[in-house]
């Protein structure tokens, strides 16, 4: 029997603030955002700006999971169409801690006077709940760990249909840490995971959070994924930058994410 669709389509893989301009549109300029689609499941991994363009109608309910609040990771929710669809459900799972109020978190944001109005209040049937550490959507399974990054990330495992996708952004572990994420991503058939900075800008930003494409690549390694995608872009690397480090590389099992591109598990 043939196996189940399972993709990942990158809808926005820039981090900290979106990137405007002819030299970034081989690799795109919108923050993070990911569709999954899993059998007749969609789940969005974060609600950055890519959001704005994902698609709208779907007969299941989307999922939209966030890692973690920085605004890079949210900035789309308050544009994205079915919201504003009248009868239309989009659950959206929000990391907060035992006594934690998730529409409240959000409400930080998208409420006046920094928006028009809260989530809720949009027409469509927006129901806001906090992310459990595991969970599922339809028949893709998913769990969630503590990450490393300041203000904490959650790193996400989905398992459909015996393959599993790993989404660990905006991370930088120690040793022990790292650990844990290799253990958490074991034999993943695909792995993203931050690649924001070169090694030699890393240098100057230990503490902001991120990692290298080395970083990615020796977690691949240890934790035996078939594919690595690197993701989280800084906001200054153009299409020259990201072509050239991946050239040098020169690894088809490891690649920088394109905005628009459509990967099959």
């Amino acid at each position: 029997m043939a196996k189940e669709t399972f993709t990942l389509t990158v809808l926005g893989a820039r981090g900290s603030v979106p990137a405007c301009g002819k030299e970034f549109t081989g690799f795109g300029g919108s923050t993070s955002c990911y569709m999954v689609q899993a059998g007749e499941q969609t789940v969005f991994l974060d609600a950055g700006s890519g959001l704005v363009s994902a698609p709208a109608d779907f007969s299941v309910p989307p999922v939209i999971l966030l890692s973690h609040l920085h605004l890079d990771h949210i900035l789309g929710l308050g544009m994205y169409p079915r919201l504003s669809q009248k009868g239309k459900r989009t659950d959206i799972y929000v990391p907060a801690v035992p006594g934690e109020d998730p529409q409240a978190l959000l409400n930080g944001v998208y409420e006046p006077p920094y928006w028009p109005l809260t989530l809720r209040n949009y027409a469509g049937d927006v129901n806001i709940c906090a992310l459990k550490d595991s969970m599922e959507a339809g028949a893709l399974k998913i769990d969630a760990i503590d990450g490393y990054h300041p203000g904490g990330s959650k790193v996400f495992r989905l398992q459909f249909d015996g393959r599993t996708l790993v989404y660990a952004t905006d991370q930088e572990p120690d040793e022990d840490g790292f650990a844990k994420l290799a253990a958490f991503a074991k034999d993943a058939d695909l792995l993203l995971f931050d690649g924001q900075y070169a090694e030699a800008e890393y240098e100057s930003r230990k503490g902001f959070g991120h990692s290298t494409a080395q970083k990615g690549m020796a977690l691949m390694e240890r934790c035996g994924a078939k594919k690595l995608l690197l993701i989280h872009h800084d906001p200054h690397s153009t299409d020259e930058t990201l072509t050239a480090r991946e050239a040098a590389l020169g690894r088809a099992d490891v690649r920088w994410a394109r905005e628009g591109e459509t990967i099959v598990l």
